[in-house]
């Protein structure tokens, strides 16, 4: 091998070199902008989801609140119709027990983001 021969094959190798190096800052570059499309999309997803936890948790209390309303309504009504004194023992145990079922369910409901229940 002469010496033409072997600065052509440097030559060469360097050209590739520098095509591989090209290559590298190209694929950097691409693989740079998935994962800020992909963190854009999780950090949509995330306030999405924040969004619909709050509103489910708004959604329950109305439903808490409500029950309770109902529950005091039916008590009230059977005040008036002289039951109180025969079932109001088994509906307030009843309706004691359904208020402790709606806090079981809030307290199962998901953490914000600093880990704090948001439920209160």
């Amino acid at each position: 091998m002469d010496l033409q021969e072997l600065a052509e094959s440097r030559q060469e190798l360097l050209s590739r070199i520098q095509n591989l190096k090209q290559d590298l800052q190209n694929w950097r570059m691409k693989l740079d902008t998935q994962v800020k499309v992909y963190r854009d999309e999780l950090s949509d997803l995330k306030k999405s989801l924040n969004t619909e936890v709050e509103q489910l948790r708004t959604e329950f209390q109305e439903l808490r609140t409500t029950l309770q309303q109902q529950q005091e309504d039916v008590t009230a009504s059977l005040r008036n119709l002289g039951l109180q004194d025969e079932l109001g023992e088994t509906i307030g145990a009843e309706g004691a027990k359904g208020v402790e079922n709606n806090k079981d369910v809030a307290q199962d409901l998901p953490k914000d983001d600093n880990g704090k229940d948001t439920n209160e």
